[in-house]
């Protein structure tokens, strides 16, 4: 599943509102009850994991010049949330790259 979200940042900022907030995406997953790990294989991919209720999903974030590109790979299992997922992503991951985000 791919999200992309626009910008009009310029990419450091984008780089450095997602290092500073990563800590957040634990608040796109309802309950708040997950693991996520993070990793920068470079400086324009996140690399990220999420740990819930049994689950895993991996995923990466990709920074381009107008929008960042949030890409999940959601197991067969959880196909069917796709929709909501990909909701929360566009509202969340707007939210990450706002200048206010209730740092």
């Amino acid at each position: 599943m791919r999200v992309p979200i626009a910008h009009d940042l310029p990419k450091d900022t984008v780089r450095n509102r997602l290092k500073s907030r990563s800590h957040k995406i634990r608040d796109f997953v309802p309950g708040g009850m997950a693991d996520v790990e993070t990793s920068w294989p470079d400086e324009d991919c996140m690399n990220l994991s999420v740990s819930t209720m049994g689950q895993r999903v991996d995923g990466k974030v990709l920074i381009e010049e107008n929008q960042v590109v949030f890409e999940v790979n959601l197991p067969p299992a959880l196909s069917f949330v796709e929709p909501m997922v990909a909701k929360a992503i566009a509202s969340q991951g707007q939210r990450m790259l706002a200048d206010k985000s209730g740092d």
